[in-house]
């Protein structure tokens, strides 16, 4: 059985007792500054191991308490997996708690143990009172049903049994996603003498290995694993769930920052401008106005930006979701289902929290249509998302439909086998319906240019392509003509595309004229007049001249020997044969000159044309036949 790694949260109000129930859980002071130390608070994440078996492996971060320190807060509570909300017995529900639990709320938390502190402190009456308190708090919430635990950190009273729940808890848990692309949203960045930046956080997704390249984004700086550590102990790996620390090679602590992220792959968005739905909390004290400006806080970042709204200017209060966007001072990296929380920056006060619906957005008009755009956007299945992107693409790698759909590699490949979708040129997707359409247009555009050039032999393939590359990608048009003539929809000859049935032809309205012209060119035989003469005897105009001649010389039934003269293509035929029994291997124009009774007028021409077909050769002065 594949080992499983969890992350839980320590939440509550300041001075519960979340930092004396992580220490006898673990048996780990989280509190490291000196300054915590000093005011008996929580600054900083702290972090321990909490228990590890052959199954399981289970880390635990103290989350700070004190409003100043909600930034911390919500950096370590978005990566983990079950949070113990710690309520004093003495105090009961505070107000700390209360945007505690809006948090875990917007962040998509959906497992919690709440943990009753210090019961030492007050008797059994008064604690069932607090049971009935934090019971009306938690009514509506993620808490809502979470078991209770009476503990006290310092007797260990209800140690064992909070530690039991936990890990039977998270041993009845999906784990996070270790087949995707690593993803680790830095929390922390400090130097270690002699071995130089090492940056800390909770690995959101995917595996990182020791000595792998990895990318600073959104910066994108490259760096190499050095040394992968979890709890203070070097191991090969490190997988998604677990608290580590990395050594990174080729940058400096200068460089880093908390809110940067550590990825394997290049398939993450970074953006400025993202679509959402978001939610507000109950008890909002301010109205949230058209592009005011708000703090987001998604992974470890915090970044500042203004809230844009599609159907209304002002949110007064509202229990459903709102689809609005984000648009940021600076990149951030996300992906499609990313949780966040907004904070208004003056006077300070969590807003509410959400998703990510796209991460990369366009800019969008105010009002309905938009509303329902981002409706589709929100609801779509993966394979919807897919087509969805492609239909707006028409042609995209891999790399680019991870990004643009929010999906891994492993989610896009499964659903990609499904023949609505289609692989060609050993890199791009495209849609079935797409390749379909195209086809029907080429044979649209094909049949009115056989319409109007029944004599050509077809549409210019570049010319064909030109004709829809407004609409799309040029490699994609390649691959429909080629795919169109595998399967025998269209046919070509040279660089001519046609419809596979098309023979090209005379108008019936100048059948017999062209008819008339070759009649009057036979009968001259090799003494033929300008060429432009025939064509005048026969009534035809110079808007065809030049089709009609191409056409004739494509079918062999004129030969034109320079831009003057030209055989009729049975006269030019007999006059090979009679040339070729009346010389030797070699002959000179002289001899040429006597067999075909000919003047220079002619004869140069003509032997410049077999020359031409790769009849004949000259050599200085001679011709010979090739065989």
């Amino acid at each position: 059985m594949e080992k499983r790694y969890f992350t839980i949260g320590m939440a509550g109000h300041i001075d519960h007792g979340k930092t004396s129930l992580t220490k006898a859980l673990t048996n780990v002071d989280t509190d490291r500054l000196k300054e915590e130390k000093e005011r008996q608070i929580s600054i900083e994440l702290g972090f321990a191991p909490l228990y590890e078996d052959e199954e399981i492996q289970i880390s635990v971060i103290d989350v700070p308490g004190h409003e100043r320190f909600i930034r911390q807060m919500i950096a370590g509570v978005a990566g983990i997996d079950l949070v113990v909300l710690v309520v004093a017995a003495d105090e009961g529900v505070m107000p700390q708690t209360k945007e505690h639990l809006d948090i875990l709320k917007f962040l998509g938390v959906k497992n919690g143990i709440v943990a009753i502190s210090k019961m030492d402190r007050v008797d059994e009456e008064f604690i069932e009172l607090v049971k009935d308190d934090i019971l009306g708090e938690l009514a509506g919430t993620v808490f809502e049903d979470a078991p209770f635990v009476l503990v006290d950190s310092l007797s260990k009273k209800g140690i064992p049994e909070i530690k039991e729940l936990i890990i039977d808890t998270l041993k009845g848990l999906e784990m996070r996603d270790a087949k995707g692309a690593f993803r680790l949203p830095i929390d922390q960045v400090f130097t270690v003498k002699g071995q130089g930046t090492v940056v800390r956080g909770t690995v959101y997704e995917g595996t990182v290995e020791e000595g792998q390249v990895l990318k600073i984004m959104p910066k994108g700086l490259e760096v190499r694993a050095r040394q992968v550590q979890v709890h203070h102990h070097p191991a090969k790996k490190a997988y998604a769930g677990q608290r580590a620390a990395i050594n990174l090679s080729n940058v400096s602590k200068e460089d880093l920052q908390r809110g940067d992220v550590l990825v394997s792959s290049e398939h993450f968005i970074v953006s400025k401008t993202v679509d959402v739905a978001i939610r507000v909390v109950e008890d909002l004290e301010h109205i949230v106005k058209q592009r005011m400006p708000i703090k987001l806080h998604i992974g470890t970042a915090e970044v500042m930006g203004r809230i844009v709204f599609f159907d209304r200017n002002e949110i007064k209060e509202e229990n459903g979701d709102i689809l609005c966007q984000l648009r940021l001072e600076e990149e951030i990296l996300t992906k499609r289902g990313d949780r966040f929380i907004l904070r208004r920056p003056s006077p300070q006060e969590t807003i509410g929290g959400g998703w990510v619906i796209d991460p990369r957005a366009n800019k969008y008009r105010f009002g309905n249509q938009t509303i329902e755009e981002l409706e589709k956007k929100k609801a779509g299945t993966p394979r919807e998302r897919i087509t969805a992107a492609l239909m707006d693409a028409k042609s995209l790698p891999l790399t680019e439909l991870i990004k643009r759909t929010a999906l891994d590699d492993s989610t896009l490949m499964e659903h990609l086998v499904h023949p609505e979708f289609v692989f060609y040129n050993g890199k791009e997707y495209t849609l079935k319906l797409l390749i379909d359409s195209i086809e029907e247009d080429m044979f649209d555009v094909l049949q009115e240019f056989h319409q109007y050039y029944s004599m050509k032999a077809g549409m210019n393939k570049a010319e064909l392509l030109q004709s829809l590359q407004k609409r799309f990608p040029k490699s994609l048009l390649d691959f429909v003509v080629e795919n169109g003539i595998t399967s025998g929809a269209f046919k070509r000859k040279e660089q001519f595309v046609s419809l596979a049935g098309f023979v090209p032809h005379v108008p019936k309205s100048w059948a017999k004229r062209a008819e008339n012209l070759l009649q009057d060119l036979k009968k001259d035989g090799l003494k033929v007049r300008y060429l432009k003469d025939y064509f005048s005897a026969a009534g035809i105009p110079e808007s065809i001249e030049y089709d009609l001649r191409k056409f004739l010389e494509d079918q062999h039934l004129l030969v034109q020997l320079d831009d003057q003269f030209a055989y009729h293509g049975d006269v030019f035929k007999e006059a090979v044969e009679k040339l070729q029994k009346g010389t030797s291997d070699e002959f000179e124009v002289g001899a040429a000159k006597d067999v075909l009774d000919l003047s220079r007028k002619y004869m140069i021409p003509f032997l410049e044309r077999l020359d031409a077909k790769g009849i004949t050769k000259r050599v200085e002065n001679k011709r010979v036949w090739k065989k």
